[in-house]
């Protein structure tokens, strides 16, 4: 069997063809990637008139530091919930579409529509809901004699930025989710339903198993989503409060290096989080792949 191949009759075409997709990833990835390296490893004031190169010095300033040893866990809890959420819901609601083939349409439309939003358009929009003055959501709350206020509970605002974040993140999910079970052969399903098999044992038996690689794939996306994704959420619902009770990594990138002027301090989280970011995908593919049918 013979494979066409596609001859460039310049050698320098292809190069050509694909540079400005490298100009792109030089210039808004590897060249910020490198000065935020770079930077770490110095120390200057807020005017920026001097600059001491002063090697680890900031990394062992963070990991000695006890608010940002929180922010790691505010970012734990936050990435693990926001992951498992959006999944789950997003699973749900594609399998409802699915039996409803008729009107799929209308109902992958409407869910697709958050996706659209800007992530500070939508921890806006959850912000007024859930505002202890004006919010409807915190006025129904109330009425069933919970006591909400995310301005003053951390506990509350940890629930607030992670319904937003949930909320934005779902309808990506749901295109993937709809899509792989589109693929799905109807033939397996009613082969299972002959043996006897009920919906719910269909689905995690037969269907489940057949979208593993669209569900590994989306639990790496939304890691990375909840990560560095989510800043304008978080400024946009708490601003990392109360008490810095919010407070993930991305957003205290933001708040030492841009309000607090610690740039060294600022470029060095910057460069773990994304190693961080990148050991927790490399974890997934080594790890978690295996489980994967393909």
């Amino acid at each position: 069997m013979q494979t066409k191949r596609t001859v460039f009759p310049n050698r320098i075409l292809p190069y050509l063809l694909i540079a400005p997709q490298l100009l792109i990833t030089v210039v808004f990835f590897l060249w910020p990637a490198a000065t935020a390296f770079w930077q770490s490893f110095l120390r200057q004031d807020a005017f920026g008139f001097k600059t001491n190169f002063v090697w680890f010095q900031n990394y062992r300033r963070l990991f000695a530091d006890p608010l940002y040893m929180d922010a790691f866990g505010h970012t734990l809890v936050f990435a693990v919930l926001v992951t498992v959420l959006s999944t789950a819901i997003a699973l749900i609601l594609a399998a409802a579409a699915m039996r409803v083939l008729r009107t799929s349409r209308l109902y992958s439309t409407l869910l697709i529509w958050p996706y659209a939003v800007a992530p500070a358009i939508a921890g806006i929009l959850w912000w007024f809901m859930f505002n202890p003055s004006i919010g409807i959501v915190a006025y129904m709350l109330r009425s069933l004699g919970v006591s909400w206020n995310h301005l003053v509970n951390p506990n509350d605002a940890m629930v607030l930025i992670v319904i937003a974040a949930t909320w934005k993140q779902i309808s990506y999910n749901f295109l993937f989710f709809l899509a792989a079970l589109q693929s799905v052969p109807r033939s397996l399903q009613e082969a299972g339903a002959i043996d006897g098999a009920g919906p719910v044992k269909r689905f995690w038996t037969i269907v489940f198993p057949l979208i593993s690689p669209t569900t590994f794939y989306l639990v790496v996306i939304n890691i990375v989503y909840a990560m560095f994704d989510t800043f304008g959420i978080v400024h946009a619902t708490t601003q990392g409060g109360p008490a810095r009770a919010t407070e993930i990594l991305v957003y205290k990138v933001y708040f030492d290096g841009f309000i607090g002027l610690n740039l060294g301090s600022s470029a060095a989280q910057s460069v773990i989080l994304m190693i961080i970011v990148i050991a927790l995908t490399a974890i997934q593919f080594r790890f978690i792949e295996r489980r994967v049918q393909y």
